[in-house]
């Protein structure tokens, strides 16, 4: 069946596909949501690791599983869990009694939510940022219940003014201090210090959770290693404890934002494992004095290369890495030109098509080559039935005489396909687009139409391509599937950003263009071909 589609028609049923089985993977195994004690834990704590790492060893069993700190444990009571807080323009950070980074919520209005709630990028449950466990079983204990004290408790940031915080913790045997210093830029430098060396871990966090509504968007933590590779560790996909040294980045992150440690030493060992959920848990075995570098908040690349350019490796976009990566600095530029990300992405889809047009261009010409000799196949077919040897040797002479190839369409629909996932991923990972307008009603290219215009449009532009495409089913069935795909797809994309749906209906319009313009060729062609046809046979006559 497959060798009677055009490539258009391939492309089409292999994204169709795709849409179909992770929407139907997503509606028959959806994620596993926390059992509710679990939710109500605000005070949880990551305290222990796997059964195999020596803290585990000396960590109550009960607590080994799940990084948690039960809930009969709570901290530092009669003290509020707000310790300092931290105000910015653009966020604002609060530090709590156990010296962890609390919570992080952005100010932005294009970083709110759809029921206009701003974005908190520190889960309530789970590990927190800069949570320091001790593998002793009994300090570890102890600071699970001694507040740290700090140097200041309200502080302001300003472009260009950092602000140093500095927290103590006064434990039985010895005493922590960590000396944080915030930029107005989301970073921050860190330094803990123990005034006796103790083995202890710190950890990253869990991943933000603002939005887990979107299908094929990549959620878990990262680490980028010194070598330039990268290692992903998705929700729900963990097994065991990975550990890696000469770290230059790890990293929790969804869709758009992310928790982030780097400036490691070489020699740090930085470990990744699963929570009770299945889920990645990120920290590092430290030493007595240890220093690094923090950041929480968007994906923005353009923020963090000027942060640090080893940051814009965060910004992943999962196996099509390779292609998406340089797809979206073409995008940056292509916004840099017209200043305004919707048109950025109607010149990259339109820069895309030209590079891929004599690509696709074959493959619509080849495609009317097979629609042209069609009934001539169907002779020999009806001719040769029965006989497959003589029906093959004659389908390849017919193949060569008119210059056809069955396969011709492959290589575009083999090359359309990568590009198509990188673009998407782009799209679907730029927080760049958040908040973005682009014309009359679409006011954010990262949500979805409110009209629902976007959406129309495409599905009826992927009809009239339809309809324009070189047709040669010969199973009705398959035909009546086929015909069906633009209300499927218009179906999918109703609720897809608006970004994304740009594309696709920009990219069908230039599929229109071009195979109108082959249409016109091939029957200018095949005109010519006739006329010459019977003057040779009037000459003939002569």
């Amino acid at each position: 069946m497959l060798e009677n589609m055009s490539s258009t028609q391939r492309l089409i049923l292999a994204v169709a596909l795709s849409f179909l089985f992770f929407l139907g993977y997503t509606t028959i195994f959806p994620p596993e949501k926390p059992a509710p004690e679990a939710a109500k834990q605000t005070t949880t704590q990551q305290v222990a690791v796997a059964d195999a790492s020596p803290a585990a060893a000396a960590a109550p069993a009960a607590v080994d599983a799940g990084h948690e700190v039960r809930s009969d444990e709570t901290v530092a009571k009669g003290i509020s869990s707000t310790l300092v807080t931290i105000d910015s323009e653009a966020f604002t950070l609060k530090i709590d009694t156990l010296g962890r980074i609390a919570s992080a919520v952005l100010k932005a209005d294009k970083y709110n939510s759809g029921e206009n709630i701003h974005s908190e990028l520190i889960s309530e449950g789970g590990a927190k940022p800069l949570y320091v466990r001790f593998a002793d079983a009994d300090l570890n204990k102890a600071a699970a219940s001694e507040a740290y004290t700090s140097s200041v408790t309200t502080a302001t940031l300003a472009e260009g003014k950092p602000v140093t915080v500095t927290l103590k913790q006064n434990l039985p045997t010895l005493t922590v201090t960590k000396t944080l210093t915030f930029y107005s830029d989301g970073h921050y430098d860190a330094a803990i210090k123990l005034s006796e060396e103790k083995r202890h871990f710190v950890y990253l966090g869990q991943r933000p959770k603002v939005n887990d509504t979107m299908m094929m968007a990549v959620r878990g933590a990262m680490i980028y290693d010194g070598a330039g590779l990268t290692q992903i560790f998705e929700d729900g996909d963990v097994e065991g404890r990975t550990t890696a040294t000469d770290v230059k980045l790890v990293s929790a992150f969804d869709q758009y934002f992310a928790t982030i440690f780097y400036g490691f030493a070489p020699d740090i060992n930085v470990m990744v494992e699963r929570d009770r959920d299945d889920n990645p848990v990120v920290y590092f075995d430290a030493s007595q004095n240890v220093a690094f570098n923090g950041y929480i908040g968007p994906k923005d690349y353009r923020a963090l290369e000027a942060i640090n350019p080893v940051l814009t490796n965060a910004i992943e976009y999962g196996w099509f890495t390779f292609a998406a990566a340089p797809l979206f600095k073409i995008l940056m530029w292509l916004h840099g030109i017209f200043g305004n990300w919707g048109w950025a992405i109607v010149g990259l889809t339109i820069l895309i098509r030209i590079l891929l047009y004599p690509l696709t261009h074959k493959g619509m010409v080849g495609m009317q080559k097979m629609k042209e000799i069609a009934p001539k196949m169907k002779e020999l077919q009806e001719k040769y039935k029965g006989d497959p040897q003589r029906l093959n040797a004659a389908v390849m002479e017919l193949y060569k005489k008119h210059g056809a190839n069955p396969l011709g369409g492959c290589l575009p629909l083999l090359l359309q396909i990568p590009v198509f996932f990188a673009i998407y991923r782009v799209l679907l990972n730029a927080v760049e687009l958040q908040g973005a307008e682009w014309m009359l009603w679409i006011n954010d290219l990262s949500r979805m139409d409110p009209y629902m215009v976007l959406p129309l449009l495409m599905g009826a532009s992927m009809y009239f391509q339809q309809r324009m495409t070189p047709s040669n089913f010969t199973d009705p069935l398959q035909e009546k599937i086929f015909k069906f795909l633009p209300l499927i797809f218009t179906f999918f994309f109703i609720t897809f950003p608006s970004g994304l749906v740009l594309y696709w209906l920009v990219n069908n319009l230039a599929s229109i263009a071009q195979q109108y313009v082959v249409n016109k060729q091939f029957e200018k062609a095949k005109v010519a071909r006739h006329e010459q046809h019977l003057a040779e046979k009037s000459h003939g006559q002569d």
